[in-house]
């Protein structure tokens, strides 16, 4: 069967990830300073965001299960070239909004589906493949968020209509060279005797380990999140200016895209995914735990390098291992779920974060985090040890 190329696949992830970095970025900052709209009601925009990116998950996977993934597709990124366009006429108060909510479905969708079609590609390793969309995925954010300060000192305008070409060219990218996504064999086989689909059962030790991860990944997004929401508010109260919190981020998509080059080239003769996962996670842990004794802007960076290790180690090394323990007929579907729980752990990671400090402190807060992370590796590391002979292999 031919299937899709992966630079295609690839190139398409690199594109939207580049146009939403022209968007998201922005959003509070827009809203506040140009909008005059209160901290409280981004608060609640960014959340709507957030939710609706955890329905566009969720219907990404399912109808990735029943429907021509090429036509789906199609379809998600036409929508988003229509928001995207719709932003740069209206983009006013409470339209924006209203149409950003739409986005994050859209997002999730898109994600998902390209994600899912990722799993389709047998040519390459499976980890290989989810870390070079990874890769590309968060070269688009270091591509994006590199020229939106830029592009938003001339006219927000600008950045929207920049936006919808690069949505454009995507859709015209999946038109011509996502045509072999067409041809997946991926819906359930119907019964003649009932007329009904007929569904492949997981096996109780993959989906016991499957559901363990998306558990972890909804608790690790949550404290992750606080590296984004409210480390800043942190480390300016410790005379540390805003701008060097930033730099914070170039260090982290700059390390993600080092980290994949020497991750890819590890995995051509090394494969063991989930002592990666494992390493990822216990790095991510280690890097809140480094928070809790730092006041130096040192400390604050060798914290994210230590953050960035794990997150390039662990994140795209998920949705590899998930890929290979499910069947055909419910890839989508378990691809969109991961999706789908660390959107919704990013979704309530702000608000957390926000009770512990207004309750305790932004100390606790980090050992909250650090406990809560390294308690996850345990049980991962347990739950694993105990289904590991049992596992199915899809590949």
């Amino acid at each position: 069967m031919k299937e899709i190329k992966l630079f295609w696949l690839s190139f398409g992830a690199l594109i939207v990830s580049i146009a939403m970095s022209f968007i998201w970025p922005l959003t509070s900052v827009y809203l506040h300073n140009d909008l005059h709209i209160s901290l409280t009601s981004i608060g609640i925009v960014l959340l709507a965001n957030s939710l609706a990116s955890v329905l566009g998950s969720y219907l990404g996977g399912y109808c990735y299960d029943r429907f021509n993934p090429y036509h789906l597709v199609i379809a998600g990124v036409s929508a988003t070239t229509a928001v995207t366009g719709l932003l740069i006429p209206f983009h006013g108060w409470p339209l924006y909004a209203v149409l950003l909510v739409f986005l994050g479905i859209c997002g999730g969708f898109n994600t998902t589906l390209v994600n899912s079609i990722g799993t389709s590609i047998k040519s390459q390793d499976t980890r290989y493949v989810f870390n070079i969309l990874y890769f590309t995925q968060n070269l688009g954010v270091v591509l994006g968020t590199s020229l939106v300060g830029f592009v938003y000192g001339i006219s927000v305008t600008l950045l929207f209509i920049v936006a919808a070409i690069l949505s454009a060219v995507f859709l015209i990218v999946v038109i011509f060279r996502y045509k072999p996504a067409s041809l997946i064999r991926h819906a359930p086989k119907i019964t003649k005797a009932t007329g009904k689909l007929q569904k492949q059962k997981l096996p109780r030790p993959n989906f016991i380990i499957i559901c363990s991860f998306f558990v972890a990944l909804f608790l690790i997004w949550i404290m992750y999140q606080q590296w984004v929401s409210n480390l800043s508010v942190y480390m300016t109260s410790l005379g540390i200016p805003l701008k060097n919190y930033s730099f914070l981020w170039t260090i982290n998509a700059g390390g993600i895209v080092i980290l994949q080059i020497v991750i890819n080239w590890v995995a051509r003769y090394y494969e063991n995914l989930i002592g990666q996962i494992f390493f990822g996670i216990a790095m991510v842990a280690i890097s809140f735990i480094v928070l809790i004794f730092v006041k130096a802007y040192v400390g604050f960076v060798i914290a994210m390098i230590i953050l960035t290790l794990g997150e390039a180690t662990a994140f795209p090394t998920i949705p590899a291992l998930v890929n290979e323990m499910t069947p055909v007929q419910a890839k989508g579907f378990y691809q969109g779920q991961i999706m789908a729980w660390a959107s919704a752990g990013r979704a309530v990671g702000p608000l957390f974060g926000g009770i512990v400090i207004e309750s305790i402190s932004y100390g606790s807060l980090f050992i909250v985090a650090g406990i809560t992370v390294s308690v996850v590796l345990i049980f991962l590391i347990l739950i694993w040890s105990s289904v590991q002979g049992k596992l199915k292999f899809y590949r």
